[in-house]
């Protein structure tokens, strides 16, 4: 199994991907790290993607999911995934990878990124992440956890659902 964990900048994708993937012992791929660097260096601008900035880098994320299917392995990749379209190319017609749904609310995820050191996403584009956000619909089968709770409770919720 593969899964996708998504949502907006800020949501935790890192931090739940990486935790749940030690705990299952799957692999991890964290989806920012296939982003062209002209990509980086535009959010770090302040200036949100357009969808032509998007598709190598989500081809990129697919390659990977493909790579781990083809040997077999488990694994955990992170991506905002925020339109459906993005979510085709991630999973399609792969019926072995599982989308997860980091959902939370502006302030909550606001905060949370003007916490965050080193990022190279500022919150300013938050607003533009909620704009472009399409929550998946049932027909995805999504699994979508709230961010309210702490980390591990949220890892132990996704444990639990996927068993």
């Amino acid at each position: 199994m593969i899964l996708v964990v998504m949502g907006v900048a800020g949501s935790g994708k890192t931090t739940i991907a990486r935790a749940l993937a030690e705990r299952l012992g799957w692999r991890f791929q964290e989806g920012d790290a296939l982003h062209p660097p002209a990509n980086v260096a535009k959010m770090s601008a302040g200036t949100p993607l357009t969808d032509e900035d998007r598709w190598p880098w989500l081809h990129a994320i697919a390659a990977v999911i493909d790579t781990w299917r083809a040997e077999g392995a488990s694994g955990i990749v992170t991506c905002s995934a925020l339109k459906r379209a993005y979510r085709e190319i991630l999973i399609g017609n792969r019926p072995d990878v599982r989308l997860v749904h980091l959902a939370g609310d502006k302030p909550l995820i606001a905060a949370r990124m003007a916490a965050r050191k080193g990022h190279f996403m500022p919150t300013a584009l938050l607003d533009s992440q909620f704009a472009t956000l399409e929550p998946p619909r049932d027909d995805e089968n999504p699994i979508i956890v709230d961010i309210g709770p702490d980390a591990e409770e949220i890892v132990a919720e996704l444990e639990k659902r996927l068993k």
